[in-house]
């Protein structure tokens, strides 16, 4: 992307999701939950304090698994944690920087301040702010917040997705024949066996795109794409698109077909209708996500 353009974006930066968070009296129906208003107010806290680090040549230091972090990343998670810590004290938290905090609890926030820190570093707005609620093991709230980008998606179970103020549905699409399949982090399915799979896959299908990160998901659950394919993804990536995805008509799964735990490590994500062939044509199993060819876990940021 051309500088000039990103200076625009910057200059434009988390203003779509400042309207939309703060716009209570739009489609954010007076029955939500305060847990969900409560995410909006913490996924607006940290797009004001990322602005305030963009495209400002931040130093960058190697966390042990390899992964960058920024003064942003911790920032942000700080002021994440603040609004939700005060609100729900109760509640457990799961964070990208600051780890996990009684997490055994019923209710436990999951939160990744800056999904895509390499995205960020780079000047490339395809970064984002990931918010979930899982309770008693499922995921229930999902906040994903985009301000470089202009999005901002929110889904709560039972009442629906939503993407900058609008209510959202996955495709009807129910041919591999006509499906546009997106894929992110590969390198652990490069390595495996279902690799052939999945280029057989790609023969039958209409298009092969690799938009990645919350990109894909966001057009999955507005009906703009069908599928989504990823195999080096953490828990903390997919939380709330996993509830977006699903209150949009979706279907959001590992690769095997499993539910998704705080354990997952791969995704398929699709519009319902065309889970089944997907998962036959992929064949993967559980025991492929849980052994790792390299021997390392964790999601490639």
């Amino acid at each position: 992307m051309p500088r000039q353009r990103l200076r625009a974006v910057g200059s434009q930066f988390c203003q779509s999701a400042r309207l939309t968070a703060l716009r209570t009296g739009g489609n954010l129906s007076p029955m939500s939950s305060a847990e969900l208003q409560a995410a909006l107010e913490a996924a607006q806290a940290a797009a004001d304090v990322i602005r305030g680090f963009y495209q400002r040549n931040l130093q960058i230091r190697t966390k042990a698994d390899q992964t960058p972090v920024t003064e942003a990343d911790v920032r942000a998670e700080e002021a994440i944690r603040a609004i939700l810590s005060e609100r729900f004290p109760g509640y457990g938290f799961y964070g990208e920087e600051t780890g996990r905090h009684r997490v055994d609890a019923e209710s436990v926030w999951l939160v990744d301040p800056i999904d895509g820190t390499k995205s960020f570093v780079r000047e490339c707005p395809f970064f984002s702010t990931q918010i979930a609620l899982m309770r008693a093991g499922r995921l229930v709230l999902g906040v994903s917040s985009a301000p470089a980008y202009g999005e901002l998606a929110w889904a709560e179970e039972g009442a629906g997705a939503y993407l900058n103020d609008e209510r959202i549905s996955v495709s009807a699409t129910a041919d591999l024949s006509a499906t546009i399949l997106s894929t992110g982090n590969l390198k652990t399915l490069a390595r495996a066996p279902q690799w052939r799979n999945l280029g057989a896959l790609i023969g039958r299908i209409s298009r092969i795109r690799g938009y990645g990160d919350f990109v894909h998901y966001h057009l999955l659950a507005r009906g703009s794409l069908d599928a989504v394919i990823e195999s080096d993804v953490s828990i903390l990536d997919i939380a709330a698109l996993c509830v977006i995805v699903r209150e949009a008509g979706g279907t959001f799964t590992d690769l095997g077909g499993g539910e998704v735990t705080l354990s997952t490590t791969s995704v398929l994500a699709s519009n319902g209708r065309l889970h089944p062939p997907l998962l036959a044509a992929l064949a993967w199993s559980s025991r492929d996500s849980e052994e790792r060819p390299d021997g390392v876990s964790g999601p490639e940021v």
